[in-house]
């Protein structure tokens, strides 16, 4: 060996760099591309996912904030719809009860005119049959009176003929 210090052998060095060389293109095509193209695909995919969970989550609250409205919508309509109810139970209440007190007004005044009616029955019946009893007891008393009277003058018509 020639002059060179500490034993160097330049060409082997210079084969074990182009032996590196070799190795190091080759690991970087068979597996640093790959790799990074692997990454790249698992970036890109991650990347949608998210922007698909955000667009998920976006179109989720409008949805429920489309759900709210109409849950209030229909809570007010709801609320209209009862007090609706509520004042026609209410007038339907109110109609019944005038009408239950005017068919209770109605039946009691047809009673006070029945009552009415059958006193002044009562009281003609009454009168009529007073009148019947002091017109049969004058018709009596007149017959009895008559029927004496009426014997006292054949008697004393009879005496006078004698």
């Amino acid at each position: 060996m020639t002059g060179v210090p500490l034993n160097i052998d330049w060409q082997q060095i210079l084969l074990h760099l182009f032996n590196f060389t070799i190795l190091f293109g080759a690991l970087y095509i068979l597996l640093y591309k790959p790799v990074r193209d692997f990454m790249a695909k698992r970036t890109a995919y991650y990347a949608d996912m998210d922007t698909r969970a955000e667009d998920a989550l976006k179109a989720a609250e409008e949805s429920r904030a489309s759900y709210d409205e109409k849950v209030r919508g229909f809570d007010e309509e709801v609320r209209a719809e009862r007090s609706k109810l509520n004042k026609e139970i209410a007038e339907s209440r109110d109609r019944q009860m005038a009408a239950a007190k005017a068919d209770a007004e109605k039946i009691v005044s047809d009673a006070r005119t029945e009552a009415e009616r059958e006193k002044e029955e009562i009281i003609a019946s009454a009168q009529k049959e007073i009148t019947d009893m002091v017109t049969g007891a004058m018709e009596k008393l007149t017959l009895e009176q008559s029927a004496s009277d009426a014997f006292d003058q054949f008697l004393d018509a009879a005496e006078k003929e004698k």
